[in-house]
């Protein structure tokens, strides 16, 4: 069954103290983007979850974020006394010379560069770390790939609903395109008989067969159903197909447009027009929606 392009899964454990949150959030794109949100001292992995996501994903634009809580785990930074130490004597130097009162605040001093610095982990605990980020990465996209699978089997549901409105307007134009010949060769026999009542002349029934046949040629549409047809049944092959298969589907709406647009420039019947009006509102309903699959 065919996938959305959007979706959200979120995974989250504790361990050593500390309490890791993966998220991972999806949304359309014409192609594969990712946005990666990782701590300082998950910088290193970005490659790796890159990799990840890009084998598990293939369209969408694709967010993802890793949080670290500490609840009682070692601490992950430290201050440096000796940078604090070198602005306060640059503070209490400036202060003398201005002779403006200095008054220093150690929060303030927190926030300022160099002073509070990540730490280096142990090995050890830097391969755990990696290990419960993989894990939890794979979790979200369990998640993620499961919700994408729901929305996508509503799209499915929905596009296919839009085929069946086409097949049955098909089925109109089917039923009434011989008709409108007919009623064409009537119309046009009619109005010669009228114009010739008045006179002498007669009317040339092989001149006017042949100008029923130009008409009938003219307004042939028997192969553009055809393949109007034959595209429906493609799309909707894809509707069940598994994978990526949002780009087909987009290329073959277009030719269904196509074809759509051909009947109705060639057919000059008003109601095969507006059976043709129907069928490009649905084909239009369906390349808004192929537009949301994966």
């Amino acid at each position: 069954m065919i996938s959305s392009m959007t979706g959200y899964g979120e995974a989250s454990r504790e361990a050593d103290g500390m309490v890791f949150t993966v998220e991972i959030r999806s949304v359309n794109n014409r192609y594969y983007k990712s946005h990666l949100r990782l701590p300082d001292l998950a910088a290193f992995l970005e490659g790796e979850l890159e990799k990840i996501l890009r084998d598990q994903v293939a369209r969408g634009t694709v967010g993802y974020s890793l949080h670290m809580k500490n609840l009682s785990g070692p601490a992950l930074f430290d201050i440096d006394e000796g940078v604090i130490q070198a602005y306060l004597r640059r503070l209490e130097g400036i202060g003398k010379s201005s002779a403006i009162p200095c008054q220093i605040d150690l929060a303030g001093l927190l926030s300022l560069p160099g002073v509070v610095q990540p730490i280096e982990p142990q090995d050890e605990w830097v391969e755990r770390m990696r290990r419960m980020v993989m894990e939890l990465t794979q979790e979200a996209l369990v998640e993620l790939k499961r919700r994408r699978l729901d929305e996508g089997r509503t799209l499915a549901e929905d596009m296919q609903g839009n085929c069946g409105v086409i097949r049955k307007h098909l089925a109109e134009i089917r039923q009434r395109k011989d008709t409108v010949i007919g009623e064409y060769h009537e119309k046009l026999q009619k109005r010669a008989n009228e114009l010739l009542s008045g006179g002498p002349l007669r009317l040339d029934e092989e001149l006017l067969a042949r100008e029923v046949a130009i008409f009938a040629d003219r307004c042939d549409i028997s192969e553009e159903l055809t393949r109007l047809e034959a595209h429906i049944v493609q799309f909707e092959a894809q509707c069940r197909s598994d994978g990526s298969a949002g780009r087909r589907m987009d290329f073959i709406s277009q030719e269904m447009l196509r074809e759509a647009n051909t009947i109705g420039s060639k057919a000059s019947d008003a109601t095969i027009g507006h059976a043709v009006i129907e069928i490009k509102c649905a084909i239009e309903r369906i390349k808004e929606q192929v537009q949301n699959v994966e």
